[in-house]
Formats: structure tokens, C-alpha cells, sequence
């Protein structure tokens, strides 16, 4: 009704507030319709994300760098705190390693769906022959556990290291000597914090990622009793991406799991993911 009124009095200004009602109701709309696709036993915690380059060398760490920054500025859209507990640069260019802590409402619960290998195909910019290549990033997520669940770590089975932050990290990590190694002789498995300038606090985020890790690994052993094994254990490489972002000869973004495609590639690298999140969720088994 005020916007009929609106139209008939040509009142411009109150036509744009009606409009950005709407869209911020739309936005609403969305955020509830996901939130009721939750299930996840750990999907209203906060998240855990790390990426790793795959095959394709100074391409593949270009590609961390650039979904990193996807994830970044869907992090800022929803109004989710994030901070990057680790950071490898590459040799070159772009980004090795990094891990983020995001912190919001359901933050795990929605970016479970991202965690797999993730392939771009593209003309490189590293490449003076303007050849096409094709690059891949592993993206893990896990759930920041809180004190109800219980894990547990024998300190006599830790290797606990301090080292300075390498790298040109710049705002990413603070360059200190307080960055903390921790390795899981048992398992293997190896985590690392160089976020915070005090060693005990590093130390600290450090145990909470390797207790997720520690979780997710006794979660991967259930789930492949169920032959359903868990994205990161594949290999970052042709085959076992469940998204390919194809911006050269064609622009596409497809999830190989839903089959949702979207043509906007430069909206969804700006963070733009809910239609692949909303999709997961539809979709997971």
C-alpha cells in the first residue's frame, strides 16, 4: 500500500525505502530458510577453515590467495568475525597455506558445504604465453568444539615447537616468536597458530584446532565404515573437485555434487556463496 501511494504521488525517496525493505527482507528470508536446513550435530559453532594449494605450483597458491578472499568477504556480508590464525605465503605468489577462524551464528553449519577440492581453470597471469591452466585448492572445515565435548590428548604424545612467522604475512600475522608447532605423533597430524603476539594464547588456539582435527579424524573413520569418505582425504588434483570456477573459454561455476551452476563468476569470488551453500543443504544425503 505505501508503495502504491508511493508510485501515484511519484515519491522517489520513499519508493528506494520501500525497495531496500524489500531487499533486506529477501536477505532475512534467505538467512531463515537456511538455518532451518541445519541438522548437523556441530552446525550453530563457530568455524575452523583451512586451504591449501594443490597441484599447480605458483597457479595453485594464486588460487588460495583468491578464495581466501572469497571466504573473507562472505564472512564480512554475513557480519561474521574472522582472523587468520596461520598464513604460508608462496614462493612466489599468492598463498601456500592459510587458516581462519570465522566466528558467527551457524558458522560451521554453513560452510561444511565448501569442504572438499575446489578447481579454477583459467588463462594464467604468471604465464607469458597467455596459456589456459587448471589449479587446485583443498578447503577443510571443522567445527571450533566447545567444553561439552571432550577430547582426549596425552601431552607425552605432543612435539611442541616455537618459530617466528615467515613470510610477508603482512596484516595477517604478527611477527613475533611466539608462533607454536604442535604435532600429534599418533596421527601425524600437525597444526599451527601464529595469530596472537603472546606464545601461551598461540599455544592454546593451537590445542583447539588439534582437538577439531582430532574430532574430524574419529568422524572420517565412522563415516568411511559408511563408505562416505571426507573431501580432504582425496587428492588435490583432477577427479576429485567438487567445484570447478571455469573463467577461460567460458565463465561458469558448477558444484559437481548439487549440480548448481552459476554464470556470475566475479559475484560468487566476491563472496557471493549462498546459492551453493542452500543448494548443499537441499541436496546432502
Amino acid at each position: 500500500m505505501l508503495l502504491d501511494m508511493a508510485v501515484d504521488e511519484q515519491d522517489l525517496d520513499t519508493q528506494r525505502e520501500v525497495a531496500a525493505s524489500i531487499k533486506e527482507l529477501r536477505r532475512r528470508i534467505d538467512e531463515v530458510e537456511l538455518e532451518c536446513m541445519f541438522s548437523g550435530e556441530h552446525d550453530a559453532n563457530n568455524a575452523i577453515l583451512t586451504i591449501h594449494a594443490g597441484a599447480g605450483g605458483t597457479e595453485a597458491q594464486d588460487w588460495v590467495s583468491m578464495l581466501m578472499r572469497m571466504y573473507l568477504r562472505w564472512a564480512e556480508e554475513k557480519e561474521f568475525s574472522t582472523s587468520i590464525l596461520d598464513y604460508l605465503p608462496g614462493d612466489e605468489a599468492g598463498v601456500k597455506s592459510v587458516t581462519i577462524m570465522v566466528k558467527g551464528r551457524h558458522a560451521y553449519g554453513l560452510l561444511r558445504s565448501e569442504l572438499g577440492i575446489h578447481r579454477l581453470v583459467r588463462i594464467s597471469p604468471f604465464d607469458a604465453s597467455g596459456r589456459r591452466h587448471t589449479s587446485f585448492a583443498s578447503v577443510m572445515v571443522m567445527p571450533e568444539l566447545d567444553d561439552t565435548i571432550d577430547i582426549d590428548i596425552n601431552e607425552k604424545d605432543l612435539r611442541i615447537d616455537t618459530f617466528r612467522s615467515s613470510g610477508a604475512g603482512g596484516q595477517h600475522v604478527n611477527k613475533t616468536d611466539s608462533a607454536i608447532r604442535i604435532t600429534h605423533l599418533p596421527t601425524g597430524i600437525v597444526v599451527q597458530c601464529q595469530n596472537e603476539r603472546s606464545q601461551h594464547r598461540n599455544k592454546d588456539m593451537a590445542m583447539k584446532m588439534l582437538a577439531a582435527r582430532l574430532y574430524e579424524l574419529e568422524r572420517q573413520e565412522k563415516m568411511k565404515e559408511q563408505k562416505n569418505l571426507h573431501g580432504d582425504k582425496k587428492e588435490i588434483a583432477w577427479g576429485s573437485q567438487i567445484r570447478s570456477y571455469v573463467l577461460q573459454p567460458y565463465r561458469l561455476i558448477k558444484d559437481h555434487r548439487t549440480g548448481h551452476e552459476e554464470g556470475n563468476v566475479d559475484a560468487v569470488l566476491d563472496g557471493r556463496l549462498d546459492q551453493f551453500i542452500k543448494s548443499y543443504l537441499l541436496w546432502q544425503p
